[in-house]
């Protein structure tokens, strides 16, 4: 699947299609980078490289959703015992782990951190401004990390550190995701697909996911498998923000309701069983208001996204809003249960022109017909309405999408508490999750600089 951009809404214009595949070439324009940080001693030009970091920002130390997280710590105190901000001279990179179209991924740790204590590892996305500008993509990235010093969700990337290496990078130190993506991870189970209860779960979690960015202005514009990555403890966390689209939003309480909050599974963080009387008593009560945060006024005319998963308002070459996101969500669903994705084309030329013209079909003999196949069928058909004003959460966003009958089994309130289908390395026999291993495991040496990887290694960008 290929990813392309040709952006109006950013600085530098670019109609150049981009496969994630050909991009491994910008990798050898940081090896300079890996070179100087490879290095166990610190020389010189580390030491050169620490005074052009850029100056400490308080949006980095205030992370509620990690105050318990000893990755987070580990960064606190190196902070806190240095008189100097984090710098390149404070990481040491252990391998290359991703590549993508603006940026190289490396696997690190602090250099403070003894290695015979299984330090906390850290995955570092460094940018070769130099590349980045030839690209014309400097818009894009800088995009990408204002919309990271924003976040603070539990499924979304926590930027441990920012700074600047001389002469030409930029680096963000982010959370390392042992657990790989949810392509490879679907790839793994029978029939290529996920049981409906595991698709719902990760559904779930992308879905509140989605609803912080557009609650936060921000139309993501890239849903796909791969840009959703397994966590040491199997939740998920969404990555890659280069293509999204930054805009403002209104937080509103709608009172209009035609569907049974209670039976969305998130209205209350309680379990069903003990609201029973309460729902008898006020059987006759007005539905309570729901919490609407969406980019109504969000516009772009950006040709963006990867094929399989773009709007028909994008594929047919007009303006789009915040509703691509809910169309691709739709798509993403979709393959998670069904192994496939709906509109996929022998070209992508008829991709974009099924996604425009073929009705939506479902596999026959797909497995249970049962309510929850019903169900899901139901929410996947309203997400993937192809005119946008008629598509689900077009209106009210997340909050039409929670209140799907899909999700009525959920808590969503606590989903964050429940146990994820798949933790990373748990069981004896449990098979191996990605190429980089958990943090625990991961060496803290480089391999032989003659060691090759297999050609679809470095395919994907799918560890950031």
């Amino acid at each position: 699947m290929e990813r392309y951009s040709s952006d109006a809404d950013t600085t530098a214009p670019n109609s150049s299609l981009s496969s994630a595949a050909s991009s491994t070439g910008s990798l050898a324009r940081c090896s300079s980078l890996s070179r100087l940080s490879f290095d166990c001693s610190p020389s010189a030009a580390v030491a050169a490289a620490a005074t052009s970091c850029s100056p400490p920002r308080a949006s980095v130390l205030l992370r509620p959703h990690r105050s318990g997280d000893v990755a987070w710590a580990a960064i606190r105190a190196a902070s806190t015992t240095s008189a100097a901000p984090l710098g390149p001279r404070d990481f040491k990179l252990v391998r290359r782990i991703g590549g993508g179209d603006i940026g190289t991924v490396y696997l690190c740790r602090l250099r403070s951190s003894p290695e015979r204590e299984s330090p906390c590892m850290y995955a570092m996305k460094v940018v070769d401004r130099r590349a980045v500008a030839r690209k014309q993509k400097l818009g894009r990235a800088a995009a990408e990390k204002r919309i990271l010093r924003q976040l603070d969700h539990p499924f979304l990337p926590t930027l441990f550190a920012d700074f600047d290496a001389t002469p030409h990078f930029s680096c963000a130190v982010m959370e390392f995701c042992p657990g790989g993506d949810l392509h490879s991870l679907r790839h793994r189970m029978p029939s290529r697909r996920f049981p409906l209860p595991s698709a719902r779960f990760y559904a779930a979690e992308v879905l509140l996911a989605i609803e912080y960015l557009h609650m936060m202005g921000i139309v993501y514009r890239d849903l796909k498998p791969e840009n959703v990555l397994i966590r040491a403890d199997g939740h998920i966390m969404l990555t890659d923000f280069d293509l999204s689209l930054q805009s403002t939003t209104s937080p509103s309480l709608d009172g209009d309701t035609d569907t049974d909050d209670e039976a969305s599974g998130g209205a209350s963080c309680f379990p069903d069983h003990l609201l029973r009387f309460k729902r008898r008593r006020n059987a006759v009560a007005a539905p309570r208001p729901r919490f609407v945060a969406e980019p109504v006024d969000a516009r772009s005319c950006s040709f963006v996204g990867t094929h399989e998963y773009v709007a028909p308002e994008v594929a047919s070459g007009g303006a789009h809003g915040a509703a691509v996101d809910w169309w691709a969500y739709g798509v993403f669903l979709y393959e998670l249960i069904y192994g496939r994705t709906p509109f996929a084309g022998a070209t992508n030329e008829a991709t974009l022109r099924n996604i425009v013209r073929r009705p939506l079909a479902f596999p026959s003999g797909s497995g249970s017909c049962g309510p929850a196949d019903a169900d899901a069928r139901d929410l996947i058909a309203r997400l993937l309405a192809k005119d946008p004003a008629a598509r689900l959460g077009s209106r009210r966003g997340a909050a039409d999408v929670k209140s799907h009958p899909f999700f009525k089994s959920l808590n969503l309130a606590l989903l964050r508490s429940s146990r994820p289908p798949v933790v990373p390395g748990a069981g004896a026999g449990a098979a191996p999750l990605h190429r980089s291993q958990s943090c625990k495991a991961a060496p803290t040496t480089p391999p032989p600089p003659t060691t090759t990887k297999p050609a679809n290694a470095t395919a994907r960008f799918d560890l950031f």
